[in-house]
């Protein structure tokens, strides 16, 4: 169950077993074994690291909670579909739209991250 989610969720997402392997810090062969069944009690932390990188959660890949459903309708308005539309009409594929979506969700971590850091100035005088 948890593997066929998991392969299900990551072919949706365009990725191969080497790309989400290497997104969620995991090994490849490691990777394989959940999604084939050989490996069938994989650690929360591993599960969390995957979800992660599915737009997921625990939850669905443990098979406790259905695939949420969402319609197109309620959550593109017009001005969405005319920037999508404006997009593809400029040649942006489907993995550029994928590449972009990675990008703005590496800069929010970036960018919360560094707003955990405290800004630390040193300041060095030589008399």
């Amino acid at each position: 169950m948890i593997g066929e989610r998991i392969k299900q969720l990551r072919e949706y997402k365009g990725y191969s077993i080497t790309k989400l392997a290497d997104l969620a810090g995991v090994s490849k062969s490691y990777l394989s074994y959940i999604e084939r069944n050989v490996q069938n009690n994989p650690s929360l932390q591993v599960l969390a690291k995957i979800a992660f990188h599915l737009d997921t959660n625990i939850e669905y890949l443990l098979g406790e909670e259905l695939s949420p459903k969402v319609r197109v309708d309620e959550v593109l308005d017009e001005e969405w579909h005319s920037i999508i539309r404006n997009a593809v009409d400029e040649g942006m594929s489907k993995g550029d739209f994928r590449a972009l979506k990675e990008l703005v969700r590496s800069n929010k971590w970036r960018d919360e991250r560094n707003q955990q850091r405290p800004n630390i100035i040193i300041l060095h005088i030589d008399n």
